[in-house]
């Protein structure tokens, strides 16, 4: 069973580490057998906000963890505690995968974890991360950053995206969309889309693209355009262009590869359809194609990722 560890202390932001015990924390066997083993370590009894949690275990526990999770350090301008920052350290000297919600970054770049890799916090405070910490590649442009060992995210919101992300990676795409579905939610967020615009995001079915999205999903297997996307929408491609940043922070063209990647996904999870079969229900024309996007966007070939993620009541 893979263990979830949340590093609690004082001082922490009550959103991320509620997220985090509400992805990981709830006992979902009913949707993924098994599911993690969740424990909270920390040095003694924690105030988080109006609060107080009683650890699992001590801090040293979370090397024995698979991953280690860091929620948001509520105060920036204070020394995460050493004995944190060492934990953490050690945990990941062990090879246990770390990461951070929101500006849990600060203590993932304390201990030195960030050092020369690309990271992401909170819009508000990416700044002083990049100002105290020089080695880290800080973008403040973004959800959240996967280095493989090493994970950080921007904040609120997008800690959630992280923690979905993570039950992506270790039980593919259609168990992290059940559980996205039962927290209603989104159920993926690119990690590169922008974490913060200036125009206020209408409400889901308040906006022009509102009935082009479903039209979209209904339509994967066919070569779409963004002409075809514009004609249907009635404005000019330019004019949805600027709606699709707003309202998906991405262009019409690269959430159009999402949909299809995310389809693939599913299909290889739970079908035996052909890569073949699955490139032309995706629209992607065909196998190579696929192989070559679904590579690019999900790290493994199809192949590889149907072996590691065939659901349990898929075909055998």
């Amino acid at each position: 069973m893979n263990t979830v560890a949340l590093a609690v202390t004082d001082g922490m932001l009550h959103f991320e580490l509620s997220a985090a015990c509400e992805v990981f924390g709830v006992d979902l066997t009913g949707v993924a057998d098994p599911w993690y083993d969740f424990v909270l370590c920390g040095t003694g009894a924690v105030r988080v906000g109006r609060f107080r949690l009683e650890p699992d275990h001590g801090l040293d526990h979370l090397r024995r963890a698979d991953t280690v999770i860091v929620p948001g350090w509520a105060d920036i301008d204070e020394d995460p505690p050493a004995d944190l920052v060492e934990a953490v350290r050690a945990a990941h000297e062990a090879g246990v995968r770390v990461a951070s919600l929101c500006t849990g970054a600060f203590v993932l770049a304390a201990a030195g974890l960030l050092d020369g890799l690309r990271a992401t916090t909170h819009w508000a405070h990416t700044e002083v991360l990049a100002a105290r910490y020089p080695e880290v590649e800080v973008d403040p442009d973004v959800l959240y950053v996967d280095n493989g060992s090493v994970l950080t995210s921007a904040g609120k919101a997008a800690a959630m995206d992280l923690c979905l992300h993570l039950v992506r990676l270790d039980h593919g795409s259609s168990i992290a969309n059940t559980v996205a579905r039962r927290l209603v939610v989104p159920p993926h967020r690119d990690g590169g889309q922008a974490q913060f615009v200036t125009t206020p995001v209408p409400a889901p079915d308040n906006h022009p693209l509102a009935e082009l999205f479903p039209w979209v999903m209904e339509r994967l297997d066919q070569p779409l355009t963004v002409e075809d996307l514009a004609r249907r929408a009635r404005m000019s491609s330019r004019n949805l262009g600027r709606h699709f940043k707003v309202v998906t922070g991405t262009t019409p063209l690269q959430w159009l590869l999402t949909q299809r990647i995310r389809h693939a996904q599913e299909l290889l999870e739970t079908t035996g359809d052909s890569v073949d079969a699955i490139a032309a229900a995706t629209g992607m024309g065909t196998a190579t194609t696929l192989r070559r996007h679904f590579n690019r966007t999900v790290g493994v070939p199809p192949d590889t990722y149907r072996r590691t993620f065939r659901s349990r009541t898929g075909p055998a």
